[in-house]
């Protein structure tokens, strides 16, 4: 309503650096209390400077503008920068106390990370070059190895590198022979160390915690933790499956049951970002988790429902079925008819076509608890459940709690 108003402007940058502040020293491990959603601390930190600068635009005699972009290239670790808006803002007004407590701070700050006017200059040399485009490294970032790149440049190679062909980017054939004729050993357990984080055998998988997913549900994932979007690279270097757990707040820990789930669609973002479209897959027990690089690994037993006993027991197990997904399609009918909501009727139809055969009993009752919205405290008791009757019994009660005109999740 109000584009150019120096007040909303100058309250929407701080407002901006304040939530990313808070971002910057939240623990990761705080989002498996809490998940968070909306934009990273950077990018929050981009729009408070774009805020801030137009604010100076309109009033460059404002001392509050000056602090407002300092405060926000700071954030952006743009120190330098931030010195000279702090030094041009104390021409405006030298008696501000603001200016001249962030000005000491910087100059408190090591000589390696700001380096002021009037020093001599550091020699060029390579070492402060980026690998990937070979130029000046501009924001450059350190990974986790100790190399540094590029901020934009490592983002753009590691989502091209996601989705690369070995037809369309060959192997360095001459380079890779070179390295193993020389280091073979080393070069031995470097294959080692890159398989075991791609290729975790059947029975370690990489946790996302964020909430209770039963087998047979479909949904879309945005991904924006840096842990987790390194996770996500290296599963779609693999087998494209990581398991969706909550934490119990009934322990204050991980649950003891999760599932599985493929990662079908992946599109990666120019910021680094992830949206993903997710199916679930099978349920597993947890036996023992740890960090590592940030996110989490399991060791797991996969699960399945104890079987019938007898030809008797399998024969009412299947008409218990076969009455549940007839019960189920008549409901699916009704919601149809019933609902006028195009979102609601996409929804609806998502469901009905991850109905599995009713010839699987143990798949079907998972598919038919999908039909109600189930709070994760149920919805983690029926992965628990090992009885199949008892799961589509139960499947049906919550059908029949529910409106012909209810939300279908």
């Amino acid at each position: 309503m109000k584009p150019g108003d120096p007040i909303i402007l100058g309250n929407r940058s701080a407002a901006y650096m304040r939530i990313s502040l808070f971002l910057k020293h939240r623990s990761p491990i705080a989002s498996e209390y809490r998940q968070l959603s909306g934009l990273d601390m950077t990018t929050l930190a981009e729009l408070a400077l774009k805020d801030a600068e137009k604010l100076m635009s309109l009033q460059n005699d404002a001392v509050r503008s000056y602090i407002l972009k300092a405060n926000a290239l700071i954030l952006l670790e743009r120190y330098e920068m931030a010195r000279d808006i702090i030094l041009s803002g104390l021409q405006v007004d030298p008696s501000s106390n603001i200016l001249q407590a962030s000005l000491r701070n910087l100059e408190r700050m090591p000589s390696s990370l700001i380096r002021t006017r009037g020093h001599d200059r550091l020699e060029r040399t390579d070492d402060f070059d980026c690998t990937l485009c070979l130029k000046l490294l501009y924001e450059p970032i350190t990974t986790p190895c100790g190399h540094s790149f590029c901020r934009s440049c490592l983002f753009q190679t590691m989502d091209r590198m996601l989705f690369i062909s070995p037809r369309t980017c060959a192997i360095s054939v001459t380079l890779n022979n070179i390295i193993q004729r020389i280091f073979p050993q080393e070069y031995a357990e470097r294959r080692s160390e890159q398989d075991s984080l791609i290729n975790f055998g059947n029975d370690l998988i990489p946790l996302f915690v964020m909430d209770v997913v039963i087998p047979c549900q479909k949904f879309p994932l945005h991904i924006f933790e840096p842990r987790y979007r390194l996770m996500v690279r290296r599963i779609m270097e693999g087998n494209h499956r990581m398991g969706m757990v909550i934490r119990d707040p009934a322990t204050d820990a991980i649950a003891d049951f999760a599932c599985e789930v493929e990662i079908t669609e992946c599109e990666p973002l120019p910021d680094g970002r992830f949206v993903l479209e997710i199916e679930s897959r099978r349920r597993f027990r947890i036996l023992r988790s740890w960090d590592q690089d940030g996110y989490r690994m399991a060791e797991v037993e996969w699960v399945q429902d104890i079987p019938p006993r007898d030809a008797t027991d399998r024969e009412d197990l299947q008409e218990l079925t076969n009455n549940a997904a007839a019960h189920a399609r008549s409901w699916l009918s009704t919601v149809k008819a019933s609902t006028r909501d195009r979102r609601k009727l996409e929804a609806i139809y998502n469901v009905e076509a991850m109905m599995p055969n009713p010839q699987d009993p143990e798949r079907f009752s998972f598919w038919l608890a999908t039909l109600s919205n189930r709070r994760p405290s149920e919805r983690l008791e029926l992965l628990r459940i090992r009885d199949t009757a008892e799961r589509i019994r139960r499947g049906l009660i919550y059908l029949g709690a529910e409106s012909p005109g209810c939300r279908v999740q």
